[in-house]
């Protein structure tokens, strides 16, 4: 626990162990807190900010905090890789890559308040009368992250909410929390002042309900799943706080005929479809796990795609070569064959895949691993069609018409990401503008950046992460109306 400017542990003395999910053995331990540790990281963060110098620093003095600790980041971009590596079970490179983006995404709060305007003048038509809009932080914000990239979405939510000039209490998943607890030692090494940032480690239920729930909490941003976040929107609303939500998706890869014309854009579609359903086994809100490909070029697209599926290296992610590391739990390795045996009872058909892979020299027997499996013949009533999964699981609809196409990528409850491949620019832009998803990639797949917002419509949450709307939402608009010509207005004249 990082609580007021101290290291502690937990208030019950509660340790868990961090398992490798490459090997199933614990490498780590954490405190395990509870809804004490909560009320006491909640309190550091409300005097902070009511009495605390952060709030009141001038701009360009947060945004140096900011740039500090980016290039602290980069100097340790090895430790917190193989960290997030052994913790998450995702690969070298790819905790590499979330590090770099930590730093981006830090740097550009950084550059975002640095060089804006103190305030918005109003014009009030009136030259006795000065009237300008201001932005303040909210006040204290507890911030929910998930386990998938514990880091990168910590970035996320720390880097706004301090830029803004608030305080804050993260609480990391319980299964991942290693890589936030280094951040936060490179925060206080930056020169965080005392009680700003606060860390609780902790299941959801009590630490993240007690926070969603705190009266003294201004502001709640959680990252995770559809039922959680829904249960952290009811907690939050008998105190009317500010809630952020980002839920998931169930996202549409669109393929359109005319993508695969020639053997290069044959080649980069089956390419960027391999991409957008396995980076880190799948474990990606933003996952392109639904293939929808138009019916004329089905055949040959998939049998392609499910030679090329079945070849990716599965593995430990921090062995050089690895492309798929394991799942990041037996609790989640469980729940992607149970969604694989609903799917092939329910008509899909088996390409490749479904199968926990052998051990080998970089698959050690205790592992979490299962191999990447495309599912052929999917239908819309499918569970496998309908639930956010999770896993190295990759569907196949097909279609004919672009209407059709529109129609089946839009039939999900959630909408918080899409793909559309096309030769035809006109046509890829008018679907990516029918497409009812908060990111939608044309040609391409998962890339983001931290100058344009994230977050979903429907179900897949409310408020947006990133960009200015990512800073906007760790603020309170202010209206200050000044009269220059004071005088009476004789209203009521007795």
């Amino acid at each position: 626990m990082y609580t007021a400017g101290q290291w502690r542990p937990a208030t019950g003395g509660g340790v868990r162990e961090i398992t490798d999910p490459a090997d199933g053995a614990p490498f780590a331990t954490a405190s395990e807190g509870d809804a004490r540790d909560a009320d006491a990281a909640v309190a550091a963060a409300r005097r902070a900010f009511d009495t605390g110098p952060w709030p009141g620093t001038p701009a360009a003095e947060r945004a140096a905090l900011l740039l500090r600790t980016a290039e602290l980041l980069r100097r340790d971009r090895e430790e917190i890789a193989l960290t997030e590596s052994r913790d998450t079970g995702k690969t070298l490179e790819e905790g590499r890559i979330d590090v770099d983006d930590v730093v981006a995404a830090f740097r550009y709060f950084a550059g975002l308040v640095a060089h804006e305007p103190a305030g918005r003048v109003v014009d009030a038509q009136d030259p006795g009368v000065h009237s300008v809009v201001v932005h303040e932080p909210v006040g204290v914000c507890a911030l929910i992250t998930p386990w998938n990239y514990p880091l990168l979405q910590a970035s996320w939510k720390i880097a706004p909410a301090l830029a803004a000039g608030n305080t804050f209490v993260v609480k990391p998943s319980e299964i991942t929390p290693l890589s936030t607890v280094h951040l936060m030692r490179l925060l206080a090494e930056a020169g965080l002042p005392e009680g700003t940032g606060n860390l609780v480690t902790g299941p959801g239920d009590p630490v993240g309900a007690r926070l969603a729930g705190h009266p003294d909490v201004d502001l709640v941003s959680f990252t995770g799943g559809l039922a959680s976040g829904t249960a952290v929107a009811a907690a939050a609303a008998p105190t009317v706080k500010k809630v952020a939500l980002e839920l998931g998706g169930k996202n549409p890869n669109v393929v359109f005929a005319d993508a695969c014309e020639s053997e290069e854009r044959f080649d980069t579609a089956v390419d960027q479809a391999l991409n957008a359903a396995f980076v880190h086994s799948g474990q990606v809100c933003s996952a392109g796990s639904r293939l929808i490909v138009e019916e004329s070029v089905r055949d040959r697209f998939v049998t392609e795609l499910t030679a090329r599926a079945g070849r990716i290296r599965v593995g430990r992610g921090t062995v050089p070569g690895t492309e798929c590391g394991p799942l990041v739990s037996a609790a989640q390795l469980a729940r992607t064959e149970a969604f694989v045996a609903s799917a092939l009872e329910e008509g899909a058909v088996l390409r490749c895949g479904g199968r926990r892979p052998g051990p080998g020299p970089d698959r050690p027997a205790g592992g979490f691993f299962y191999s990447p499996t495309v599912l052929d013949h999917c239908r819309r009533d499918m569970r496998v069609i309908r639930e956010e999964l999770f896993g190295p699981i990759l569907t196949v609809e097909t279609f004919r018409t672009e209407d059709e196409a529109v129609a089946l990528a839009n039939d999900t409850e959630y909408g918080l990401a899409g793909a559309v491949f096309s030769a035809d620019t006109a046509r890829a832009r008018r679907v990516a503008g029918r497409l009812r998803h908060g990111t939608v990639w044309i040609n391409d797949y998962h890339p983001y950046l931290p100058q344009a917002e994230w977050g979903g419509f429907g179900r897949s949450g409310t408020g947006r992460e990133l960009g200015p709307a990512g800073l906007a939402e760790y603020r309170e608009t202010k209206h200050v109306y000044e009269n220059l010509r004071p005088a009476p207005v004789r209203w009521f004249r007795g």
